[in-house]
């Protein structure tokens, strides 16, 4: 005689592998969400990544798109669990087992499976994170910003997302044993899933939605601020919604009709109706991938984006070293640079310098009026700017310009990128010492790499006018010089560096957000409101080797050989970050991907059995299964693959209408991270396809 525990042991033992399915995909999601959050919330992350920056704003993007992907992979595994839950439950009620020993047991187990899966994969996440991320200092690259740091609230993210998981199970629970019905019980591991026949225009009209819905999701933001001049809230991103609607029914297209025409259609209608009386959980697994694989691209994205744009624009540069220096500091001296670079075997081949002035700017600036919405006001003092003279300009970049009396000149980059950057609207400048103002317009754009987006040109006369009385605190030298085989130079450059840093007084330790003129005009006297701002602007010499400090320094130099040489420990936590989320992403890719594909095979086991007794041949056998299991894999990676570079254009172009040579650039190399991480996905299909056919004794004809 056996009891009612001796026998739901000794069926949980001959059921085991439906347990640990749902145990291994509770514990992974958690685990990828718990890895996520800390990476996210890691103070080291966060104080790189600048408050309300795009860089974070993409990072809770994807973030988000895991929180989905995560939480309809955990639904289809509690649900695919509860399916074969069934054949346990129905013998249980068969032999007399009442509706609160069914409750009682179940909740057990879900007790155990639930917040054990969930703990382990809370525990497990934060030394999955810093495992990864030791492995990328160990590689790649280490610094002092890539020691990484946890923040012990990231726990409470992921005790969030646990309690989902766990509320999840319970609810499917609760609505699987309400289920009084024996024969409906025992027959739900039999119940198909079959998807409602859709009309031929559902491929088409899906992908018109989608392209229609990443670029509205995209333009929306942009048009409320030019023309509504109104800030928009988050749920504008619901703008983004047809893009979601427009996969779905692709997906859709694709599992219950194919894409094949006249009697092609039939040439694989048994195939397609496998997938089809399995479709709904088929159609959200491949949604799943599908956005998941997104994310995975557009965070792989970053890196060669990133890294192309900043190599090409040091070896573009036509000047080897530059740098420039407000003329008030102690700074070192021509001779002393010719002394240090002979020290270090570096020949000096050309040497120009000229002075700048910065003066204040006029400009209409936007006023918030509440709820979303702002207006433009005027003001005579409104921020600071670089002014250079015609002939300076000329002595510095080799060009010849004429700028006329009365007007300015603004400096792009020969690209033509950037426009956005600089102001044209001024009228009026000012001198900061004098007060003495002088009528002015925008004339036209000049093209200098150099000068690009920082710069402006005066002529001759009205600069000599505008600067006269101007102290040295408002005026600026610029160094240019070339070298010998600049390639060899980095010692002399790194010492060049460091040494700048350590001649630049407590006046310079600013960043290119701190403006003299906007805190004038704010606080009307200088001492106190300067040294309250520049405590606020927070940037300091004894951190020179980081990121922030050479970004954001507003006299950092500019020196071929040490942003190319030095860009990876620069950027260190910025790629790092992306390529974190990219593996993360793309190991949730793969393990949906395998699980839907092991549930596929068992479902159609005794499919495959009957068509071989029926006579059907291996190869009609393995072409059948390939066919199911390639749409599973293929299908995501075609719409996720081709709506993220298309989105990812829609991005590089609209930024500033136009593609520069190194957006361009950077787009080849996205297409060849693409085909990279495209063939990691086809072999792991091939991997995938070749255990599924073991597990159907189907073998390649």
């Amino acid at each position: 005689m056996r009891t009612f525990g001796q026998i739901h042991a000794k069926l949980r033992r001959h059921n085991r592998k439906n347990y640990t399915l749902l145990v291994v995909c509770n514990l992974f999601s958690v685990m990828l969400i718990t890895a996520f959050v800390f990476m996210m919330r890691s103070p080291t992350v966060l104080t790189i990544l600048p408050e309300g920056g795009d860089s974070r704003k993409q990072m809770m993007s994807i973030f988000v798109l895991a929180i989905v992907g995560c939480g309809v992979f955990i639904t289809y595994a509690a649900s695919l669990f509860f399916r074969f839950k069934s054949r346990e439950t129905g013998i249980f009620m068969a032999l007399g087992a009442s509706v609160s020993q069914l409750r009682f047991q179940l909740f057990k187990e879900l007790t155990l499976i639930a917040v054990g899966s969930c703990l382990a994969g809370t525990l497990l996440g934060m030394p999955l994170s810093w495992g990864i991320w030791q492995l990328f200092r160990l590689l790649l690259v280490d610094t002092e910003e890539m020691v990484l740091t946890f923040d012990p609230q990231a726990y409470l993210y992921a005790g969030a997302f646990s309690l989902f998981t766990i509320v999840t199970l319970f609810t499917m629970g609760l609505r699987f044993i309400h289920r009084t019905q024996i024969i409906d019980i025992v027959n739900e591991q039999r119940r198909t899933e079959r998807m409602r026949d859709v009309r031929p225009w559902y491929g088409p009209v899906g992908i018109v939605l989608m392209l229609t819905g990443g670029f509205m999701g995209y333009i929306a933001p942009s048009v409320c601020i030019l023309v509504f001049h109104w800030y928009p809230p988050v749920w504008i991103n619901i703008l983004y919604l047809p893009l979601f609607v427009g996969i779905y029914m692709v997906l859709m297209h694709t599992v219950v009709r194919g894409w094949s025409r006249g009697q092609n259609r039939y040439n694989h209608i048994i195939t397609r109706s496998m997938m089809k009386f399995q479709g709904r959980q088929t159609v959200r697994n491949m949604l799943v991938i599908t956005v998941l694989l997104a994310g995975a691209y557009f965070a792989a994205f970053y890196t060669p984006m990133m890294g192309t744009g900043s190599i090409m624009e040091a070896e573009q540069r036509p000047v080897d070293y530059a740098f420039h220096y407000r003329a008030d500091q102690t700074m070192l001296t021509r001779s002393e640079i010719e002394q240090m670079a002979s020290e270090e075997g570096v020949a000096i081949t050309s040497w120009q310098e000229a002075d700048f002035a910065n003066l204040g700017q006029d400009g209409r600036t936007s006023i918030e009026d509440g709820g979303g919405k702002y207006h433009y006001e005027y003001r005579p003092l409104l921020q600071e700017g670089n002014y250079i003279s015609e002939s300076s300009f000329k002595l510095m970049s080799g060009q010849n310009i004429d700028i006329h009396p009365g007007k300015f000149g603004a400096v792009l980059a020969k690209d033509g990128s950037g426009d956005y950057l600089i102001t044209t609207d001024s009228t009026m400048l000012t001198n900061m010492v004098s007060q003495k103002t002088l009528k002015t317009s925008f004339q036209e754009y000049i093209y200098d790499d150099m000068m690009a987006t920082r710069y402006y040109v005066l002529d001759d006369s009205d600069y000599a006018a505008i600067t006269a009385d101007l102290t040295n605190a408002w005026k600026e030298k610029l160094i240019y010089f070339n070298v010998k085989n600049v390639q060899d130079t980095y010692p002399f450059a790194k010492r060049l560096y460091n040494s700048i840093i350590d001649h630049s007084g407590p006046k310079a330790e600013v960043s290119t957000f701190f403006d003299r003129v906007s805190i004038a005009a704010a606080h009307k006297t200088g001492d106190q409101a300067w040294e309250d701002a520049k405590k606020r602007d927070g940037l300091k010499f004894t951190e020179r080797n980081s990121m922030e400090f050479k970004m954001f320094w507003k006299y950092a130099p500019q020196f071929r050989v040490l942003d190319r040489s030095d860009f990876v420990a620069n950027f260190a936590v910025f790629l790092m970050l992306f390529v974190f989320i990219a593996i993360i992403c793309f190991a949730a890719v793969l393990v949906i991907g395998f699980t839907r594909c092991m549930t596929i095979a068992i479902h159609n086991r005794q499919v495959y059995d009957d068509l071989r007794h029926l006579g059907a041949s291996p190869k009609y056998l393995y072409r059948s299964v390939r066919g199911q299991i390639s749409k599973v894999f293929g299908v995501p990676a075609v719409v996720g693959t081709i709506l993220i570079y298309t989105l990812y254009f829609i991005i590089m172009y609209f930024n500033d209408n136009l593609l520069t040579p190194a957006e361009i650039a950077g787009l080849l190399n996205c297409l060849l991270v693409l085909f990279g991480l495209s063939g990691v996905l086809w072999g792991f299909y091939r991997y995938t396809l070749h255990k599924v056919c073991r597990m159907l004794n189907v073998r390649k004809a």
